[in-house]
């Protein structure tokens, strides 16, 4: 028998998200389970449990908080002393930043396709789009629509998707993404 691990080396719900966060982005979440989840750990399964009651509810807590961290990122852009214009650039670039940064995040957030998750997850993509489109609708000059900020997030959306698997980091594309925004913020003059 082995001795237990030294407390230095707990499992805590960070270490479990990470590893699951990285599983479910390569494997997709049907193709994953709590075991698979521990092994990569060095933990049992049952040690899991504790943590989190099941598979869904330990997808849930990654969405909800790399929907957190989108958030955040936008009230900090929101909060800054910028003119509207400069800010509503910033948001933009904030939103394809993110997207790159964390390549894993976004495609658990945005890309899952199974209907099991996506009933569970639905709440924080509609919570975050509705705090980015009235970012969007506050610092616009003109009147916008909603058809409008759906559609300036879709571009987003694409950009992100488009250079996701192909880039390693924001860096990467960074001119281009600049390029694209200020092609968006002719639309909304």
């Amino acid at each position: 028998m082995s001795p237990r691990k030294s407390v230095q080396h707990e499992l805590t719900r960070d270490m479990i998200m990470d590893a699951a966060r990285d599983l479910f982005a390569q494997n997709g979440y049907q193709n994953v389970s709590m075991r698979q989840i521990a092994k990569v750990l060095g933990y049992s399964h049952g040690s899991i449990y504790y943590h989190f009651k099941n598979k869904a509810e330990l997808f849930y807590a990654l969405v909800q908080k790399y929907f957190h961290m989108l958030d955040e990122i936008l009230d900090a852009i929101m909060k800054q002393e910028l003119p509207s214009k400069e800010k509503l650039q910033q948001v933009l670039l904030g939103f394809i930043e993110f997207g790159l940064t964390h390549q894993s995040h976004y495609e658990i957030m945005f890309l899952i396709k199974d209907e099991e998750v996506r009933n569970f997850i639905n709440q924080g993509p509609i919570k975050s789009y509705e705090k980015f489109a009235q970012s969007v609708n506050s610092l616009c000059d003109s009147k916008v629509t909603i058809q409008e900020i759906w559609s300036i997030f879709l571009s987003l959306h694409g950009f992100v998707i488009q250079y996701c698997q192909h880039v390693n980091t924001y860096e990467d594309v960074k001119d281009m993404a600049k390029a694209h925004v200020k092609f968006l913020m002719r639309a909304v003059g």
